[in-house]
């Protein structure tokens, strides 16, 4: 999938646990684990905004797109 997850960056600069995130936000940390892996389909915005709120960051921070390469 292009679309790559770097939530770990951002908590080790944070330097914030996924548990504490998954508390402060309000999710569980087996769905907050699912996102951070990049196997989550989909993100709800209210989540993506708990998220961006919590750790001061902007979703370009959390979320980019690579392109897939061709050959």
């Amino acid at each position: 999938m292009p679309i790559i997850i770097d939530l770990d960056v951002v908590l080790a600069q944070r330097k914030i646990s996924s548990k504490q995130l998954a508390q402060d936000i309000g999710i569980t940390q087996q769905n907050l684990s699912i996102l951070k892996t990049g196997k989550a389909r989909a993100i709800r915005f209210s989540t993506l905004d708990a998220i961006c709120r919590t750790l001061d960051c902007q979703p370009g921070e959390l979320l980019r797109f690579v392109p897939d390469e061709e050959g």
